[in-house]
């Protein structure tokens, strides 16, 4: 019998670990505070037969984002991922689905460097797009999944507020957990995407516009716009994202977002679709969407 994903749990503390230990939990020895000081903080997880298997992991990092996955039902760890750093709390949440856009999580992993990040992606694995030392430094860490069977982005979607999270989470929606538009203005902007298991449903590429031309241009070619500004209200360039789904193509398999300049080449090199174009144009740090095939 298949085993999957059943329970997730976070420890700060020694004692949480020898507690987690003694329930039979197996812990991946990865610090997800690593170079930021703080506590140390590690993720464990339950694997076995399940008929009701986790299928969907999110973070957040505002209590604004949270009141979306609370109201969806998602089950929040009590734990801050980002305890003892001085950065603000950062947490894990997961939820049992089923049907059309919930598929089992099989396995769950971290990374601490670019190159490993690049050929996890390669290979299958799903990331969560939230740097766990997200604002304290540190190295750049993400927690993986890898599901049951190959999925494939059906639909894409963005929200500049967060009135319709909890009617995006129960659609099935699963949110890119980084704002495209960080700086000290303007509104929290995520990008939100579907899965499905058929690749004749997928979509086969992507693109982002940062201006007039652009645009126009993606129009004349039959791309449809996400739309909304991924750059709201920052008096920046107006940023859009595109999408295709054109017969013979290939599929694609998942996306996520890059901060860290340093990871692009390596992904790259990897033989991911890195756009150039900077999501978060005008603002402190540069925002890249990548996406594998």
């Amino acid at each position: 019998m298949a085993k999957y994903i059943t329970n997730l749990k976070v420890s700060v503390k020694a004692a949480d670990e020898q507690t987690l230990q003694s329930k039979r939990f197996t812990i991946i020895d990865e610090n997800l505070n690593k170079g930021a000081g703080g506590e140390r903080v590690f993720l464990w997880y339950k694997h076995r037969p399940a008929k009701q298997p986790i299928t969907r992991l999110q973070v957040s990092f505002n209590d604004e984002m949270a009141e979306g996955l609370g109201k969806a039902g998602y089950k929040k760890i009590k734990k801050n991922l980002n305890a003892g750093a001085g950065g603000k709390p950062i947490y894990l949440w997961f939820f049992r689905g089923s049907g059309e856009y919930h598929t089992p999580i099989e396995e769950v992993s971290v990374t601490t460097s670019a190159a490993n990040e690049a050929l996890k992606f390669r290979s299958g694995w799903e990331r969560l797009a939230c740097d766990l030392n997200r604002g304290v430094g540190g190295e750049w860490i993400h927690i993986w999944l890898r599901r049951s069977e190959q999925t494939f982005i059906c639909d894409l979607d963005a929200t500049d507020s967060y009135g319709i999270d909890k009617d995006n989470f129960k659609d099935g929606y699963i949110r890119v957990d980084e704002d495209t538009n960080r700086g000290p203005n303007g509104s929290f902007v995520f990008l939100w995407y579907r899965q499905t298991t058929d690749p004749e449903r997928a979509l086969t590429d992507l693109q982002v516009s940062t201006n007039n031309g652009e645009r126009m241009n993606f129009m004349l070619q039959r791309y449809r716009p996400v739309n909304v500004n991924l750059n709201d209200r920052s008096g920046a360039d107006q940023v859009y994202m595109w999408y295709k789904k054109t017969k013979g193509d290939n599929p694609i398999k998942a996306m996520t977002l890059i901060l860290n300049t340093e990871a692009v080449p390596e992904y790259m090199r990897a033989g991911i679709n890195v756009i150039g174009e900077n999501l978060n144009e005008g603002h402190c740090c540069p925002i890249y969407l990548c996406f594998n095939q």
